[in-house]
């Protein structure tokens, strides 16, 4: 199991190994997307993706914590808060999973601010209800 497998199991994602797979590689959206024109042609019927209310999984951990985490911000607190490895080894083996650029992987805190902000937009774009501010 990846380690983006585990914070998906841990949030509740219906996520088996190729679903992870294409979740890892879905594109993150860079802006809000747009209504579909009118003189499109149908699309073909689609299964939707339940949606997962990240937040609200999140707030409830949080209160359930003895320790006072700062999942918004600080991608430590967000693996803390979900009982999965924080270590500075294990970030770095989550962003190579999800393709952390090369000259952020020696500055552990522009590759924590830069990991927050992934996993944050993975989970969005996957069927994860995030809100945008925390994706900004």
């Amino acid at each position: 199991m990846g380690f983006f497998s585990k914070i998906l199991d841990k949030l509740g994602f219906d996520a088996g190994n190729s679903k992870v797979e294409a979740m890892l590689r879905a594109p993150v959206p860079t802006t809000a997307p747009t209504a579909p024109a009118t003189t499109a042609p149908a699309a073909a019927a689609v299964t939707p993706m339940p949606v997962v209310d990240v937040v609200a999984q999140l707030q409830q951990k949080a209160a359930a914590s003895k320790e006072k985490l700062n999942w918004r911000t600080s991608i430590v607190d967000l693996l803390k808060l979900l009982e999965i490895d924080s270590t500075l080894a294990a970030r770095k083996e989550l962003a190579t999973e999800l393709g952390c650029p090369a000259n952020l992987m020696g500055d552990s805190a522009q590759m924590n601010m830069w990991l927050h902000k992934t996993v944050l937009a993975k989970l969005a774009a996957n069927g994860g209800n995030v809100p945008k501010e925390l994706l900004d």
